[in-house]
């Protein structure tokens, strides 16, 4: 992908102004449904935790109609999902292969299908889902729903690198925050008992363990309350 394509700007934009992966996925949708030639719907479809989810729908989507396939454990969303082929569906009125799916389509409004699978990187299958309310109107569209397939990979991949990458480190803020806080606790106890910082600090850790409570909540009160009663003795 060129850094000054039109996917890139998006993926920049969203995440700049803080909507993330699901505000990102609602982008994609919605430019599917501008790209692809008779697409009056889009959805994309993620296994995750070991069952299907749709992460992300155009406007215009019928309610219930991945959650349907899922549901049944058939259509050509979960087909393209788990099997990694594409699936279409030129018209779903004399499509045979996922009855039980189809008849809930069609009452819906949706004619025709195209699940084009995504390979999204930490997830057992994805596919990009394009709905036609006119049998056939996929038809013209598919090479373009390849190409944003594609390119969606492209951002929603880059995208989850960033994220992971923005859960890691609030992870080690977190880790350093504890491990502030512990010490200032092992100091408060090492200070009221006489006691070194090894036995200080098994000392908290059997009163975590009895309590039941994280060490590092044990540790954030005791701080707390201590420095409360020394704030409280500075106002008088």
């Amino acid at each position: 992908m060129r850094p000054d394509s039109p996917e890139t700007e998006t993926l920049d934009r969203v995440l700049t102004r803080g909507g993330g992966l699901d505000t990102l996925l609602r982008d994609l949708t919605d430019r599917a449904v501008q790209e692809v030639p008779g697409a009056a719907a889009c959805s994309i479809t993620v296994r995750r935790s070991d069952r299907l989810l749709t992460l992300a729908g155009s406007a215009g989507l019928p309610s219930g109609l991945d959650q349907r396939q899922y549901e049944n454990g058939s259509g050509p969303c979960v087909d393209a999902a788990e099997t990694g082929s594409e699936q279409y569906a030129p018209d779903l009125a004399r499509e045979r292969r996922w009855p039980a799916y189809t008849a809930f389509a069609v009452s819906s409004g949706v004619c025709c299908v195209l699940a084009v699978p995504l390979v999204v990187e930490g997830e057992a299958g994805a596919a990009l889902n394009l709905y036609g309310t006119v049998p056939g109107a996929l038809g013209e569209g598919r090479e373009e729903a390849r190409d944003l397939a594609l390119r969606a990979t492209v951002v929603i991949n880059t995208a989850l690198h960033i994220e992971r990458e923005r859960s890691s480190a609030a992870d080690v803020r977190l880790a350093l925050l504890s491990r502030s806080v512990i010490d200032q606790a092992v100091g408060i106890v090492m200070g009221r008992e006489r006691l070194d910082a090894e036995t200080a600090m098994a000392r908290l850790r059997r009163v975590s363990q009895d309590r039941n409570v994280k060490l590092r909540d044990l540790c954030a009160d005791l701080v707390a309350r201590v420095g409360g009663r020394r704030a409280s003795g500075d106002r008088q």
